[in-house]
């Protein structure tokens, strides 16, 4: 059908990502790091990091905030991205996966920017809300657990400035979205979610079908 996006094949996507990627060294070095590991695909995908890396320079994003660290590569992205004296709060319950992201941030040099908050994500977001931080934040990123996704994005969206943007990830969840026999709670929660924000008039967003599908919604001013 005329205007539908072309379909992209395992031989399209190689040939995009070698046409489009600039990975500087140490993201490399923590991708090929990331992927002995049994939660390999938990990683942001390359070409997504770098794409939420130029909005956040377009945005000029100076205050960051990011639900679901793992090893910190999509973090290192946005902390080689944004400028000097930015601020990246992200939000991670695993002590090993920081360790991990942490040997990576100090080896480039950004590490100064990044303060790691452990523990459950909502309780992050509703101490931030507690210590006055509402309106606060240029750019937030959701990619952790999925049940709770739509709590996160309430409580993102007010801690978000006018003008700001909020990026959902895994809105495709690997197309499960699509199973009618689907009853999971992470897929219910993705399905709800979605839906949510499509009929959300707080924001206007637009899909972008790459990894596993990102949401981008801008808040209205």
């Amino acid at each position: 059908m005329a205007g539908e996006a072309t379909e992209v094949s395992k031989a399209l996507y190689h040939y995009m990502v070698a046409n489009s990627l600039r990975e500087p060294a140490p993201l490399r070095a923590l991708r090929q790091e990331a992927s002995s590991m049994d939660e390999a695909n938990w990683s942001v995908a390359p070409e997504q990091a770098q794409f939420m890396a130029l909005l956040a320079e377009v945005a000029g994003v100076k205050r960051y905030l990011e639900l679901g660290t793992f090893v910190g590569y999509g973090t290192l992205w946005m902390a080689l991205a944004l400028p000097p004296g930015a601020e990246i709060i992200t939000c991670e319950i695993e002590p090993r996966f920081v360790e991990v992201a942490k040997r990576a941030w100090q080896a480039a040099g950004v590490d100064a920017k990044i303060d790691v908050r452990m523990g459950p994500a909502i309780d992050t977001l509703d101490a931030l809300l507690a210590d006055g931080l509402e309106e606060s934040f240029d750019l937030a990123f959701i990619d952790a657990d999925k049940p709770p996704y739509a709590k996160y994005y309430e409580r993102c969206l007010r801690l978000v400035r006018p003008g700001g943007l909020i990026l959902i990830d895994n809105v495709f969840w690997d197309g499960a979205v699509l199973d009618a026999s689907d009853h999971r709670g992470s897929t219910r929660a993705i399905r709800n979610l979605n839906e949510i924000m499509c009929n959300d008039d707080r924001v206007a967003i637009s899909t972008v079908p790459l990894g596993d599908g990102v949401t981008v919604a801008r808040k209205h001013p």
